[in-house]
């Protein structure tokens, strides 16, 4: 029996955090009033439930409106940088030990930024956070799908490689909008040997989600709920796979997935009905992560709660996940390495003697 005060310990690794979805209310309400920015409320608890409620509308593109809001306090070096320091450390509340932050720089040049300056500013925010915490994290740069200058934020990807950026990323509505549109940005990243993480499967289908592998190269795929499109299910056995997720499985092509922002988004019923139990029961390489923290009112540690409630996941279960997060993650090898038999498997191990010498 997974506990709250056992999902509180567990070490966690999360990979699909965007930077404007979860600042907090409370930062938003100060800030806000320094730049005379109007919002719905200038109380932060009515405000996070301002957006929390604007969030559950079953609707990807309705889920996105809230970004307005947090968008115009992000467009100044200093409030970047502030915000993703308050990420780090909101993180570390929640005992996550490694973290993978996106975010889309072209959003924040409403005030004229350009885009390095946008960088550096979160850069020096989010290791400013990980001294303050030990937390240690990784950057992805999103290009939008419904731009034109996704080869733009590829090259600034790649050019802070080393530097705190790991990963390059197409986010936004997918309807209307496919990753093939954005080759050129895919192919510059794949020549250059950087990493690939796409948002596909979410408001739209397999095509999505293979055109995200087979034509842009994706190393992990954010969401992937409709894959579940691809499969004949019993249960959650799963009776026959189609070539694409049969592909995804045999390839170990890791699955971001977010519990709360999908059941939101309408992308799924409820949490029951989520596709995310019968791809882990079926070996598919999935991760747990919040997405949004502030738009879905979660933290990883509700996201684990939700999956025990609803999928009886054990403590081992919880340690596989988390162990294959962070083999999923876009630092090296060697710190992969490193963080799973220094950090996340010593404090399991702790934690699996601590239930034994209670009971």
């Amino acid at each position: 029996m997974v506990t709250l005060e056992m999902i509180k310990k567990i070490p966690k690794v999360e990979l699909h955090d965007h930077l404007d979805g979860g600042v907090r209310a409370s930062t938003i309400v100060e800030l806000a009033a320094e730049q005379n920015i109007e919002l719905p409320t200038h109380d932060p608890d009515e405000l996070a439930a301002w957006f929390q409620r604007g969030a559950d509308r079953k609707s990807l593109a309705l889920y996105l409106e809230g970004f307005g809001i947090t968008l115009a306090v992000m467009q100044r070096p200093e409030t970047l940088e502030r915000i993703a320091s308050e990420t780090i450390e909101d993180l570390a509340v929640d005992n996550v030990m490694y973290a993978e932050i996106r975010f889309a720089p072209v959003l924040n040049q409403q005030q004229g930024l350009n885009l390095e300056t946008v960088v550096k500013s979160v850069l020096r925010g989010l290791e400013a956070g990980k001294r303050k915490t030990g937390v240690e994290y990784g950057l992805i740069l999103c290009a939008m799908r419904n731009q034109s200058v996704s080869l733009e934020t590829a090259e600034l990807a790649v050019s802070f490689r080393g530097k705190g950026v790991v990963g390059f990323d197409l986010a936004g509505d997918e309807y209307g909008h496919p990753p093939k549109r954005h080759l050129d940005a895919f192919e510059y990243i794949r020549q250059k040997n950087f990493n690939i993480t796409i948002h596909a499967g979410e408001a739209f289908g397999m095509e999505s989600i293979w055109q995200a592998i087979q034509l842009c190269g994706a190393h992990r795929i954010g969401h992937a709920t409709r894959l579940l499109e691809d499969m004949m299910v019993v249960g959650t056995r799963i009776e026959k796979m189609g070539s694409l997720s049969n592909y995804i499985r045999d390839k170990r092509i890791p699955l971001e997935m977010c519990l709360s922002s999908n059941v939101q988004t309408g992308v799924a019923n409820n949490i029951d009905e989520h596709p995310f139990n019968i791809y882990y029961r079926n070996n598919f390489r999935v991760s747990l992560c919040t997405d949004n923290r502030l738009m879905s009112n979660t933290t990883l540690g509700k996201e684990m709660s939700l999956a025990v409630k609803h999928f009886n996941l054990t403590l081992g279960d919880l340690e596989k996940i988390t162990i294959n997060s962070m083999k999923s993650a876009f630092v090296t090898h060697d710190e992969r390495i490193r963080i799973i038999y220094d950090i996340l498997k010593p404090r399991f191990a702790r934690m699996r003697e601590e239930i034994t010498s209670i009971s």
